[in-house]
């Protein structure tokens, strides 16, 4: 952040520029590890500092690019009149050149048409975080938009505002979400959004995300029996959508019965 930041928090385009190339030599591609290029979201951020985020992403081909997009409507009033040359809030970044397949935008809860097809177009990808945007009141993702132009769309905690880094609790915000919106959200999706969808946002779908063959194994258990009101409601379930929804609104920690990591049980 350069600029609209408490003093203390802010850097310059050059001790941004510094600070992120040695951070990206130290760790991206160390075992598992991989570095994202983050403006704060372009409030923050003075053309100038986009421009080096620019050059980052040039310098060190496979990092990624995350801020935020679209989050509420004031916000977006803000970026307009800081950027008036781009026609709306994801224009500020695409004239950065910060689109692509390893873009990764928080929210984008309020985009227009013109934003979803750049997405689309690019390649780029949107964090769906329902537990943020019905704690700060954003308002309501359109998942079914998000459907229509066919951008890549995974589930986020948002561990800032968002009130669970629980994936099923995620989920149980979206189905929420999407009910207020008239929309409804199956528990298929649900569980796609959270696993193979994520995956595919952050251009993993060949390591992680699914059962295929040679795909790091990582994985969790679902206990059935985690709580009372589970067990309870899961001995009424009749079909495996009916156990799936049941999970995706019910379930929380307590729900995971084991994880592994790597094919190696560590929980």
């Amino acid at each position: 952040m350069d600029r609209n930041a408490p003093e203390d928090l802010l850097d310059d385009v050059q001790s941004a520029y510094a600070d992120s190339q040695s951070l990206i030599k130290k760790w991206h591609g160390q075992d598992r590890l991989q570095y994202a290029v983050t403006p704060r979201f372009a409030i923050t951020s003075t053309a100038q500092q986009l421009a080096v985020a620019d050059r980052l992403l040039t310098q060190f081909p496979g990092v990624y690019l995350h801020t935020h997009l679209s989050e509420n409507i004031k916000e977006i009033e803000w970026v307009r009149e800081l950027f008036p040359d781009s026609k709306d809030y994801l224009d500020v970044y695409h004239k950065h050149h910060l689109t692509g397949r390893r873009s990764v935008f928080a929210h984008g809860v309020h985009l227009s048409d013109d934003e979803c097809r750049c997405l689309a177009d690019t390649g780029s990808s949107v964090a769906f975080c329902p537990s943020s945007n019905l704690f700060l009141g954003s308002g309501l993702f359109k998942l079914k938009q998000a459907e229509e132009f066919s951008y890549t769309v995974g589930f986020g905690s948002d561990i800032g505002a968002g009130t669970s880094l629980s994936m099923l609790q995620v989920m149980s915000e979206a189905y929420k979400t999407q009910q207020l919106r008239g929309d409804g959200l199956s528990p298929f999706k649900s569980f796609y959004l959270a696993t193979l969808g994520g995956a595919r946002v952050l251009d993993l779908e060949n390591t992680i995300g699914n059962f295929n063959l040679g795909n790091e194994a990582d994985f969790v258990f679902l206990d059935y029996h985690s709580t009372p009101l589970m067990q309870l409601r899961l001995s009424h379930c009749q079909s495996l959508q009916e156990k799936l929804f049941a999970l995706s609104v019910l379930g929380d920690d307590r729900t995971v019965g084991a994880t592994h990591i790597l094919g190696q049980q560590v929980q």
